[in-house]
């Protein structure tokens, strides 16, 4: 599974961290990054479908 965050458009509002713990995290200032080694988890396009702003895409 290919998870992209574009950092460009993330606005930090955590909805992929909320519905994908495992995966996602937020960083410091706020936005969305990938969790190091993170599992293949079903709720990855969930938690794409969540982001407000489509910042995530899953391939």
């Amino acid at each position: 599974m290919d998870i992209d965050i574009d950092t460009d458009v993330c606005i930090g509002a955590g909805q992929c961290a909320l519905t994908a713990p495992k995966v996602f995290t937020q960083d410091d200032d706020g936005f969305s990054t990938l969790l190091p080694d993170h599992p293949d988890d079903p709720l990855v396009r969930e938690a794409a479908r969540a982001c407000p702003v489509s910042a995530i895409s899953v391939r």
